[in-house]
């Protein structure tokens, strides 16, 4: 029988790994009880938790050869809490579930623990537990779970005719990075960055959330595909305006050096996790919201006038 060698996960086993993993989270001062027991103990403050989760799998979401184990760390904790934000809540945990093969190096799980370390702690949470199990294909599973601190919970399916419709946070940026590693390039660094660690901008789905935002979602499959899902909750339809996008220099340069359309990477790109909220027409918006179109009676998107019926990221399409 070949012995695993030197630096894998299968040379720690189960509980070598568990014990390096979570030794480097560092501590978890939002939970009563943090890792190493049968389960974690969270506080809930209103008796209500807000709960998602995310898995990346790689080859799907990731891959090694583009991104650092820190890369992917940031990517997968920005990606679950994302999700929380976008109900109105204050992130209060992460758990992480992860499937590896046994030669994983050991290098590898540090680099992932120190990326979902800093990624949660900049969303102001921790991870609090988890689950390791051994596989074929190398699959992180989160679930992250939030506070609503007193508040009703922002759905999607509260837009009414007559709100604004904005995003907060950076659209396309994701997209031109993907585009550009997939052309075989590494570089700007700033748009392949945008691919492997996103910026979500946390503080603004509480924030939305008592301006009086009726719906919000975070920008996970495009512009398009989002704002649709928020149009079907709602039973609207959802105006975008083309014309209230500004596109980045940056990414004018990259789009035309591939020679594509950046504007496409706004209204399609996925995986930035902005914000796209509506609003009642009489909010004053501040910085960084910024209105892009508006709900009217009627279903689907339009852009500039004219409906969308493709556009954004399916997983079966």
């Amino acid at each position: 029988m070949t012995q695993p060698a030197k630096g894998t996960v299968g040379e720690l086993g189960e509980f070598g790994l568990i014990d390096r993993f979570v030794g480097r989270l560092g501590p978890a001062p939002g939970a009563l009880l943090g890792p190493g027991d049968d389960a974690a103990v969270l506080a809930a403050p209103d008796g209500r938790v807000v709960v998602s989760t995310d898995g990346l799998v790689e080859g799907r979401h990731f891959r090694r050869d583009w991104s650092s184990a820190e890369d992917v760390g940031h990517k997968a904790a920005a990606q679950a809490i994302a999700d929380i934000v976008a109900m109105g809540a204050v992130p209060t945990g992460v758990v992480v579930a992860l499937a590896l093969p046994a030669d994983t190096p050991t290098d590898w799980i540090d680099g992932l623990a120190d990326g979902l370390r800093t990624e949660c702690a900049t969303a102001g949470t921790s991870v609090v537990g988890g689950d390791v199990i051994r596989s074929d294909a190398l699959t992180i599973t989160l679930t992250a779970t939030g506070d609503l601190q007193g508040a009703a919970p922002v759905t999607r399916g509260g837009a009414r005719p007559g709100d604004a419709v904005a995003v907060a946070g950076r659209l396309g940026w994701a997209a031109a990075g993907l585009l550009v590693l997939s052309r075989g390039f590494r570089s700007p660094l700033a748009v392949v960055s945008a691919h492997r660690r996103p910026e979500p901008p946390y503080a603004q789905g509480p924030i939305a959330a008592k301006l009086g935002a009726t719906a919000m979602c975070d920008i996970s499959d495009g512009l398009i595909q989002d704002a649709r899902h928020v149009a079907a909750a709602s039973g609207v339809r959802v105006n975008l305006a083309t014309d209230r996008l500004s596109i980045p220099d940056k990414l004018r340069d990259v789009a035309s050096a591939l020679g594509v359309d950046p504007l496409q990477w706004l209204l399609e790109g996925g995986e930035d996790h902005a914000l796209l909220a509506t609003y009642p027409a009489e909010v004053s918006l501040p910085e960084p919201w910024l209105p892009i179109g508006s709900v009217a009676p009627g279903s689907g998107v339009y852009v500039d006038g004219e409906s969308r019926q493709a556009g954004g990221y399916d997983h079966f399409g």
